[in-house]
């Protein structure tokens, strides 16, 4: 059975999430659509961009959907891409949101502009390409019976938008990490893995300092009592900072992007 996956900004609260399935029932009756995620913070790119990353290698081969399009409508290009790891498409807006799963399966061999596809829906509204332009391209790539190439015009893979993302770094036998983004717990996901932890001489079970907060690197959160501080391994294998049965988001006063130093505790 094709399969399409299908991550979006929409929330559930509207029909947009309800009518592009409905466009790809229409367009791929066999189809099997699955849902990601439609809870991304609203026009957030990097949270869409991440989410991807992680989710998809989870998922069966097949179209990958996303729309996350703040700048839907104005000059931004939507595109649909074929990347190495063989079966894997992706369709959304080239905005920087597939940039971090094409990298996963292993870069992008060919890409085409779609803005102009003619498997679009008519007429294109000028705010739910989502509807109009990705959920059609992506069904009619899940047939099997259209190629990439006929889905709209030849694009350089170099010429897509990328991610810029911030990069940890060791700091005098410490570790420099960032705060990428936040869960509904209040736990904290960094831009950094156990190498690197590891590389700055850094162990499992040990004592640490977080921004010159004393806790421990853990399995996980039931290693420390409530209401303490954990560094763990999170379900994808990033470094994340949590409090047992609280918020380390608030516990720490964090905000995306901020610095965190991590450190041996004296």
């Amino acid at each position: 059975m094709a399969v399409v996956t299908f991550l979006s900004d929409y929330g559930l609260d509207d029909d947009f999430v309800g009518v592009c399935h409905g466009v790809i029932a229409q367009i791929a009756p066999q189809t099997r659509v699955i849902d990601v995620t439609h809870g991304i913070a609203r026009h957030d790119v990097r949270a869409g961009a991440l989410a991807l990353q992680r989710a998809l290698p989870y998922m069966p081969a097949g179209v990958h959907l996303a729309v996350v399009d703040p700048e839907v409508g104005a000059q931004r290009r939507a595109v649909a891409l074929a990347c190495a790891e063989q079966g894997r498409l992706l369709v959304g807006p080239d905005n920087g949101l597939l940039s971090l799963a094409a990298a996963r399966f292993g870069g992008v061999l060919e890409a085409v502009e779609i803005g102009r596809s003619p498997l679009r829906l008519e007429p294109v509204s000028a705010s739910f390409h989502g509807r109009d332009v990705f959920a059609p391209v992506a069904a009619h790539l899940a047939t099997g019976a259209t190629a990439l190439a006929e889905a709209g015009s030849p694009l350089d893979p170099a010429e897509l938008v990328g991610l810029v993302l911030p990069r940890a770094r060791a700091c005098d036998g410490g570790l420099v990490a960032h705060v990428l983004q936040a869960d509904r717990y209040g736990n904290v996901v960094l831009d950094a893995g156990h190498a690197d932890l590891s590389a700055s001489g850094l162990r499992l079970g040990r004592a640490l300092t977080v921004n010159g907060h004393r806790a421990l690197f853990a399995r996980t959160f039931a290693d420390v009592p409530p209401g303490e501080l954990v560094l763990y391994e999170d379900g994808y294998r990033v470094l994340s900072l949590a409090v047992n049965r609280g918020s380390a988001l608030n516990a720490l006063g964090l905000a995306l992007d901020d610095e965190i130093l991590i450190a041996p505790a004296p």
